[in-house]
């Protein structure tokens, strides 16, 4: 087999692409090919796909190039393509959900955000892996149908983050133009963070959630996993609505720093290139505020119970556990719980986030979003993380810095702040206002601006020339 093809996308990203596109230069089938070669060359190793749709990719790819060439423009996405994780319903393919146990039945039909991305002209590559049910267990470990492994060290087997796992290797391997992820806890922002890639976790209600597998439907979101902060601010136009966003101007913003939880107990690489990345906004006008999240515990007890107990009640008690011996080891560890939540307890933690909800949207006014890790710690070696030591700190660390977006309503970015300071990746999240993605995009596209793009990872060690 030949080497794979350069990433259609890495130079100049998707504003780029569209460019190429309608000037003739390139193609959506030319572009959908060397995505499947790249796949076809790479994820042996990588397993970032679940199920590819290599046939259906290029005609959809074909379709695109003759409505353009009719005259009919989709907008910004149109022929960009993308990887969706499987637990989105997507017509024609397998939906898994990370699991051998047959759940379409509680999925249903293919659903409003799928169909937005065809009628945006999105061509869907196919299907990428996430843990069992999109449960966050050992950040990216599925025992049942395999774990991706993370791009940036071909020698040691590395996390690859949970749980949207294989959109987040998939995107910083190349293997798609973006990926499509859920987020109920974290799941986007930490693959995120683990991979060197621009997680936007979207606010509840931005995105339809019909046709995906309901873990937590209180919290669930779908976002997406970019290779650059200029990609989502595409996304975002195309997607949400409303003009491209633009780097916002660093004089005027204010952005909160918690001195409590966030910032404690970070890796030494990892609280290195935080304070590296916050110096430099600082530097450039933004002014950075104290600012606390007293809801800390309220966060974790919530998350804690309502999200297996909205499991269980998705899959069933009565199918759980008639099928729990089938199911990853980690994934009937979370979802157990569920079964003891009472119903009185349950309520009382529903209505009290709704009351947080609105309790931030006062809060926050004033501010343009909080800085936090986006993990506290370098995607830690897979060996590593199944001893009881790396387990604990997992349990103990893996969320920490995350769930607590989705408990307060809020939105949110993460950005690649890699420096020389780190071999491994390391995010910084921008949490902002509910509905203030747009907003969250422009802080992301100024601290990009002042950082500069991603680092990719080296993926010659992953490439199959012997096929």
């Amino acid at each position: 087999m030949k080497p794979p093809p350069p990433e259609p996308l890495e130079v100049g990203g998707i504003p780029a692409f569209a460019e190429r596109l309608r000037s003739g230069a390139t193609t959506a089938e030319n572009v959908t090919a060397a995505y499947l070669d790249r796949i076809a060359a790479l994820d042996g190793r990588l397993q970032a796909y679940e199920y590819v749709a290599q046939e259906a990719a290029l005609a959809q790819a074909r379709s695109l190039d003759r409505l353009l060439a009719a005259g009919t423009d989709l907008g910004p996405l149109m022929g960009v393509p993308v990887a969706i994780k499987d637990i989105v319903v997507v017509d024609g393919m397998p939906t898994r959900a990370g699991s051998n146990l047959d759940v379409a039945d509680l999925i249903g039909p293919e659903g409003g955000f799928v169909k937005l991305l065809k009628r945006a002209g999105c061509v869907i590559l196919g299907k990428v892996r996430t843990t069992e049910f999109a449960v966050g267990t050992l950040l990216g470990i599925n025992q049942i149908r395999g774990t991706p492994w993370n791009p940036w060290d071909a020698q040691t087997q590395r996390l690859p983050g949970s749980s949207s796992s294989g959109s987040g290797v998939a995107t910083a391997a190349g293997l798609c133009g973006f990926a499509i992820g859920s987020d109920t806890g974290g799941s986007v922002r930490i693959p995120a963070a683990f991979n060197g890639v621009v997680g936007l976790k979207t606010t509840k209600g931005v995105w339809p959630t019909d046709g995906v597998f309901p873990l937590c439907p209180t919290l669930d979101t779908l976002s997406t996993l970019n290779r650059t902060a200029a990609d989502a601010a595409v996304i975002a136009e195309a997607l949400i609505g409303g003009p491209r966003p633009v780097p916002a101007p660093a004089r005027g913003l204010r952005l909160g720093r918690p001195s409590r939880h966030f910032f404690d107990k970070l890796d030494p690489e990892v609280e290195t290139c935080l304070d590296k990345a916050i110096a430099l906004i600082a530097d450039a006008g933004v002014e950075i505020v104290p600012f606390e999240v007293p809801e800390i515990d309220e966060a974790d007890e919530t998350l804690a119970a309502v999200m297996p107990a909205e499991l269980i009640a998705s899959l069933g008690r009565e199918r759980f556990l008639a099928e729990r011996g089938h199911m990853d080891p980690q994934a009937d560890m979370r979802a157990a719980p569920g079964l003891d939540v009472t119903a009185d307890h349950y309520i009382r933690l529903v209505r009290r986030h709704h009351e947080v909800v609105a309790l931030y949207r006062e809060r926050m006014r004033g501010l343009d979003g909080w800085l936090a890790p986006s993990a506290p710690m370098l995607p830690m070696a897979v060996a590593e993380a199944v001893t009881p030591e790396g387990r604990r700190r997992l349990i103990e660390d893996g969320a920490r810095t995350t769930k607590h977006t989705n408990f307060l309503g809020l939105c949110s970015v993460s950005m690649p702040v890699q420096g020389p300071d780190s071999p491994l990746p390391v995010g910084l999240q921008i949490n902002a206002p509910g509905f203030g993605e747009h907003g969250a995009i422009g802080v992301a596209l100024l601290l990009e601006s002042l950082i500069g793009p991603p680092k990719m990872p080296d993926l010659s060690g992953f490439a199959d020339l012997s096929a």
